[in-house]
């Protein structure tokens, strides 16, 4: 196992670092919460992969209860974004961090919108 719960499933943590997703209800997305690095980054990808299948016009991606997320995370994030065929990706509540990396190396990526906490 990698150390991460997905979609309800229970993993034990590997490195102390926990990543849940879960489906939001009501609007096309997902809910994450934990941190998103290194131990988790295959979940996230992966969370990310089923997100953009899913895609139609606007996907939420909601992280108000994710305290971490690496640039790696963040890159992951973007690229996905980029590579969708139309619409957008909403991000909210993201940590503080998160909002600073695209700024700094995704400036104009007008595939997300970043709703702060």
């Amino acid at each position: 196992m990698d150390g991460t719960r997905d979609r309800g499933n229970a993993a034990p943590p590997h490195g102390g670092s926990v990543l849940e997703v879960s489906p939001l209800s009501g609007r096309a997305g997902i809910r994450v919460s934990g941190e998103i690095g290194v131990a988790t980054r295959g979940s996230w990808e992966g969370a990310l992969a089923d997100l953009a299948r899913r895609h139609a016009d606007v996907s939420y991606v909601e992280l108000s209860r994710v305290g971490f997320v690496d640039v790696a995370g963040v890159s992951a994030l973007a690229v996905t974004a980029m590579n969708l065929p139309g619409g957008r990706v909403v991000v909210e509540s993201p940590p503080p961090q998160l909002t600073r990396v695209l700024a700094l190396f995704w400036p104009a990526l007008h595939g997300i919108e970043v709703a702060p906490r």
